[in-house]
């Protein structure tokens, strides 16, 4: 056996140890830190302490899911062309670190002018900071976990730990930024020096990924591939030919979706409807974010009797029943705490397999194409999963605003009734539609049992140089 083979066994069975996995992790933490705010509460801060019309937000949000979803195919095909002593994907944690954070801040900085400049002003800064910067971190470091093994197990175990810890990131944002901005001074400055925090957390994270994970797979029979096998257009013909990418893409939207449906409108739910904008959000907030991350570390536990696509398949369940038990009595804080811990438990499986089933997609490729397509499959999941959460931000402040939304710069205004029951029926019945979507995607998912198989044949192929 030569070495590139020798290397790539190496790779494929070597166990990750444990603070590797954690600084794998920490990877999603730091980028929750600020995504995390992006997908809560951003569009309440442009809305409420701004005084921007949440029509211009949802506007801005959803005409950035364009360039977003181009920026993903971009980034897909510069990470797959890219060769440095890093590796392919590691270098750009490095590289974006920073820029990622200087673009966070400048999400809050949105100067007190005319509406134009204003829609000028969060458009430029919300798509340096998520189109540009975010794409160019997020992406590499989703698709480093199938870089760093091939190992099953171990890509299961690191897309535990990530999803396990990324709630982390969500919870420092979005439980305390509020009562943080209440404590500098409850105004525009007060979110500036919040997420300058966060954003100075974040880099210190990414550093700690960065140097922690390495890539080790190396596939020698890449090196036998031509040219035009690596050509953009071939690329994404495999790409579309792949169902279970698609099956993947719609999982990883669901996932995004939900979070920012819930992260959106709790804020909102928790003002006018419990009559509280200081600590119930961040309670429930915390509450749900808590429980995934307990059972996403139960979840290896799941994976003895379930397989990945069933454990989904029966936390779908679970949200659905959720959601409706909380229709019978929706201006309940008790009842919405139960619901939140319930719907918390139901997302857990999705949270903790999405990215190991994404990399054994990466494998499904190849054994179907002849083709590896690490950077295409993750940046073209990507794109789904941030169209599905720029499209949730837009309907929901679309509605919001056709129900007579009153936005404000802080101070306290009185809401139509029609908007209040806008909120209330979003929240209820937009995370009810999401778990049935999940519910039929998983039913119809069929990788998981021809996995091994696909694996077996994948290692007899590589033996004889062939991809």
């Amino acid at each position: 056996m030569n070495q590139s083979l020798e290397n790539n066994q190496i790779a494929k069975n070597a166990r990750i140890g444990f603070l590797t996995r954690v600084a794998y992790g920490s990877g999603d933490v730091a980028c929750n830190l600020v995504f995390g705010m992006i997908s809560t509460l951003l569009v309440m801060f442009y809305t409420d302490y701004a005084g921007i019309s949440a029509a211009i937000v949802g506007m801005v949000m959803l005409i950035s899911r364009i360039f977003d979803g181009v920026s993903d195919v971009v980034m897909g095909y510069v990470v797959s062309k890219t060769h440095s002593r890093f590796g392919q994907s590691r270098p750009w944690i490095l590289r974006m670190a920073l820029p990622y954070a200087i673009g966070a801040v400048l999400l809050f900085t949105v100067p007190h002018t005319n509406a134009v400049l204003q829609f000028l002003y969060i458009f430029i800064t919300y798509n340096f900071c998520t189109t540009i910067c975010y794409t160019a971190i997020n992406l590499p470091y989703g698709s480093l976990s199938s870089t760093m093994t091939r190992d099953g197990h171990e890509r299961e175990m690191l897309s535990i730990f990530r999803m396990a810890m990324s709630p982390v990131g969500r919870i420092i944002a979005a439980t305390c930024t509020l009562p943080l901005v209440k404590i500098f001074g409850d105004d525009q400055a007060a979110w500036v020096k919040c997420m300058s925090l966060w954003a100075v957390l974040a880099v210190l994270m990414l550093l700690f990924c960065f140097a922690r994970c390495k890539e080790t797979v190396y596939i020698a029979a890449r090196e036998n591939q031509s040219k035009s096998d690596t050509a953009l257009m071939k690329n994404l013909k495999a790409l579309v030919v792949n169902r279970y990418f698609w099956a993947v893409l719609i999982l990883w939207t669901l996932q995004g979706t939900m979070m920012t449906v819930t992260g959106t409108v709790l804020p909102y739910y928790c003002k006018y409807i419990f009559g509280n904008d200081s600590w119930m959000y961040s309670v429930l907030y915390l509450v749900e974010t808590v429980s995934i991350m307990v059972v996403i570390m139960l979840c290896p536990l799941v994976r003895r009797v379930l397989s990945k696509s069933r454990a989904i398949l029966l936390g779908g369940v679970l949200g659905v029943l959720a959601q409706l038990v909380f229709l019978a009595s929706p201006f309940s804080f008790a009842l919405c705490l139960g619901t939140t811990l319930v719907r918390g438990i139901a997302q857990a499986p999705l949270s903790a397999f999405i990215f190991s089933m994404i990399g054994d997609v990466v494998e499904y490729g190849q054994w179907k194409t002849h083709m590896r397509q690490e950077s295409y499959i993750f940046s073209g999941g990507s794109v789904g999963a941030k169209v599905g959460m720029g499209a949730a931000s837009a309907i929901i402040t679309g509605i919001m605003s056709l129900c007579g939304y009153i936005s404000s710069t802080g101070a306290n205004v009185i809401q139509p009734q029609s908007a209040i029951d806008s909120i209330r029926y979003i929240y209820i019945f937009g995370p009810l539609v999401l778990f049935i979507l999940l519910i039929v995607v998983c039913a119809l998912y069929r990788l998981d049992k021809m996995y091994p198989a696909i694996m077996e044949e994948l290692a007899a192929r590589e033996s004889q140089g062939r991809l």
